[in-house]
């Protein structure tokens, strides 16, 4: 019989490389951990580590009152577990269990999830990890959860292992909406550096030669927008000066990134994209406001 105060069961399905951290780190906290996953072999390090390998997915769940699932997409938690959870007219495994998926997919997929677990009896918490597998249970690991409070509240002290929790709403769909807008921010630049660096190759410059003073242009943008706080506020209240810059003039440098790109023979659908939003800010009059004026075009 376990102590009262003992590490609770958890269940973790899905073991891609954010799956086996967060098992692997439940594990090193004590907490007796399953794992399931469609390739049984990815169990192997975990299983040497003290996890118990399910045979079946029903089996997983049964486990323990917590599954966690790091799958590929919403639609894989249907197929994996629609099979045994039930239909809301007879019982299934999921019944009296809490699920928190923490897999990647759309805020109205969050919502659908939470009215399809809750039919079968289920808790539901959606989630959003925020960091790479290296990082998941080190100090700057942190993971937007949305969903019901009370089963949010229940499991708080497990999912804490994973990173700080930082619980959203009730509405499912808020963990999610966080997790790809900050994405948009990550996957953004990420596309730029890229290209970025492929301008400057196409020179003959090795990138060698170019990423680390590049890296200083990522790192510098809080200097040059603050913490947020402030834009919030300007784009919330459409205030938008054209003191320090303004539209036309970063949208004569989007020009000149497209064309560079172009006789570069360097892919030009980014910059095209980029200068897609300050003309359509200046054709809509904005021409001599801040280049922040381009949230009123983005927002539609």
């Amino acid at each position: 019989m376990s102590r009262p105060d003992a590490p609770a069961p958890v269940t973790v399905i899905g073991l891609g490389p954010m799956g086996r951290a967060m098992a692997a780190t439940l594990l090193r906290a004590g907490h007796p951990v399953t794992v399931w996953n469609r390739t049984p072999d990815r169990a192997g390090e975990l299983v040497a580590a003290g996890a118990t390998p399910a045979r079946t997915p029903a089996d997983a769940v049964e486990a323990s009152g917590l599954t966690v699932l790091s799958l590929t997409d919403y639609q894989a938690m249907y197929d994996i577990l629609g099979p045994v959870a039930g239909d809301g007219r007879r019982r299934g495994v999921l019944d009296g269990r809490t699920l928190v998926n923490l897999s990647s997919d759309t805020p109205e997929e969050s919502r659908r999830a939470a009215a399809w677990a809750a039919a079968r009896g289920a808790g539901f918490v959606t989630g959003g990890v925020m960091v790479p597998a290296p990082m998941v249970g080190t100090p700057g690991a942190y993971v937007f959860y949305s969903g019901s409070q009370a089963v949010f509240e229940a499991h708080e002290p497990v999912l804490r292992r994973i990173g700080e929790p930082r619980y959203l709403g009730a509405d499912a769909g808020l963990a999610q909406l966080f997790y790809q807008a900050n994405l948009d921010v990550f996957l953004t630049a990420l596309s730029s550096l890229l290209h970025a660096t492929a301008l400057v190759a196409a020179a003959g410059v090795p990138p060698a030669d170019f990423l680390p003073g590049a890296m200083g242009m990522l790192t510098g943008i809080p200097a040059m927008v603050g913490d947020g706080v402030d834009l919030a506020r300007q784009l919330e209240a459409g205030e938008h000066p054209g003191d320090l810059s303004t539209a036309r003039m970063m949208g004569a440098t989007a020009d000149h990134i497209l064309r560079t790109s172009r006789q570069s023979g360097v892919d030009a659908a980014l910059p095209e994209a980029v200068k897609s939003h300050y003309d359509r800010a200046i054709a809509a009059g904005h021409a001599t406001r801040n280049w922040t004026a381009l949230y009123e075009v983005i927002k539609g």
